[in-house]
């Protein structure tokens, strides 16, 4: 029996069928302190190795991308004062 993975677009729902997808996820960038750390955005290309980490999104073009920028920096905004979550 063969076995095949499906994956969806985290922002439009499209089923991933072609080539051409992104991966983001959230990491942190450390400041000078621990309460200096800030949550950044990080974008790479398709790679279905990391398509399973904890936390990745998947993005099916430059569209979703800009929209998941979009709602992230909205967040960062609502609260600037954001930090690193930590585990």
């Amino acid at each position: 029996m063969a076995y095949s993975e499906s994956y969806t677009c985290d922002v439009c729902g499209k089923k991933k069928e072609s080539d051409g997808w992104w991966l983001v996820w959230v990491d942190c960038f450390p400041g000078q302190k621990p309460e200096e750390d800030q949550p950044l955005i990080k974008l790479t290309r398709w790679q279905s190795h990391h398509a399973h980490s904890n936390g990745v999104k998947h993005l099916c073009g430059a569209r979703c991308a800009g929209t998941m920028m979009d709602r992230w920096m909205m967040e960062q905004h609502a609260d600037p004062d954001a930090h690193c979550q930590t585990a």
